[in-house]
């Protein structure tokens, strides 16, 4: 009697633990922190969202443009051009000539170095024109040749083509004489007139068309060709 007494009082104090496991109460909620007023949050790295792009800035408008000269020698024009450079939108050499020409060459003026010129000499041929080099030496160093021409109106009709198709090429008579040298300036508003010449020490300055400062395009890669004499 007293063994199954026992067995009676186990089996309820068993049944007594499983009803007390079964209906005990859950764990706290942890405790919510409540910012001091004033005070941000601090953020994980996973909860912050994707950082705007960077704006690409964009470029000074051209304001008006220049004609700084004349420069006693090309070279003194390039320093002069190389001088310029990071403060105007763009700068390009010019030349003309007081004699009678016996013969008419079609040029893109001197670039800043071989590198540009060889770029532009790619435009041009992605634009599908021929006969084209780029001068390595000389007084025309940098500029690409595009041809000689004994007829002046061949060689307007050549530099027409070129200059509708927006490269600002010129025509560069031989045997005219020594070339004056001038730098065509595109000024952004920032760059005053008097900074323009005190920066240079250009004898003058006076004001021309912005029509030709329009930019080719983008360079692509081309074959080295040959400008033909004409």
């Amino acid at each position: 009697m007293l063994t199954r007494a026992l067995i009676v009082l186990l089996l309820v104090l068993n049944l007594g633990v499983a009803l007390w496991w079964a209906n005990r109460p859950g764990p706290p909620a942890p405790p919510t922190e409540t910012p001091s007023p004033g005070v941000e949050r601090l953020q994980l790295v996973s909860e912050q969202g994707a950082a705007p792009p960077a704006t690409a800035a964009e470029p000074p408008a051209i304001d008006r443009c220049l004609r700084l000269g004349p420069f006693a020698t090309a070279e003194a024009a390039a320093t002069v051009q190389a001088r310029l450079q990071p403060r105007a939108v763009q700068v390009r050499p010019h030349r003309d000539y007081a004699g009678t020409a016996r013969s008419w060459k079609v040029l893109l003026p001197p670039a800043a170095d071989i590198d540009a010129a060889e770029a532009a000499a790619a435009r041009i041929a992605a634009a599908g024109f021929r006969d084209w080099f780029v001068i390595r030496d000389g007084e025309d160093e940098r500029a690409v040749a595009l041809g000689l021409y004994r007829n002046e109106s061949a060689a307007r009709e050549r530099a027409g083509a070129l200059k509708a198709a927006g490269f600002a090429v010129e025509l560069v008579p031989v045997g005219a004489g020594p070339a004056r040298h001038w730098l065509d300036v595109a000024a952004p508003a920032t760059l005053a007139d008097a900074d323009l010449q005190a920066a240079t020490g250009a004898p003058g300055i006076e004001p021309i068309d912005c029509a030709g400062f329009e930019p080719a395009g983008p360079a692509v890669d081309a074959a080295e060709g040959d400008a033909a004499a004409r």
